[in-house]
């Protein structure tokens, strides 16, 4: 596997965690459960919208952190 999508999955992987965690500690302060398969559906989308964000914003990323050197 390319490594440059290995990053970006993992950059989705990341953000969909970060989301579970978010939402975990909204129970817990609120005590409102939202149910499983809404958390899971949102946690999948935010894994796409991440791993393709990341994939879409290397090339930018990269001629900014260029620019300053």
């Amino acid at each position: 596997m390319n490594r440059e999508y290995k990053s970006s999955l993992l950059w989705g992987l990341i953000g969909g965690l970060s989301f579970l965690v978010l939402i975990q500690a909204y129970h817990i302060v609120t005590g409102e459960f939202i149910g499983i398969p809404l958390m899971a559906g949102v946690a999948l989308l935010v894994f796409g919208l991440s791993a393709v964000s990341a994939q879409l914003l290397r090339p930018t990323i990269r001629r900014r952190a260029n620019e300053r050197t």
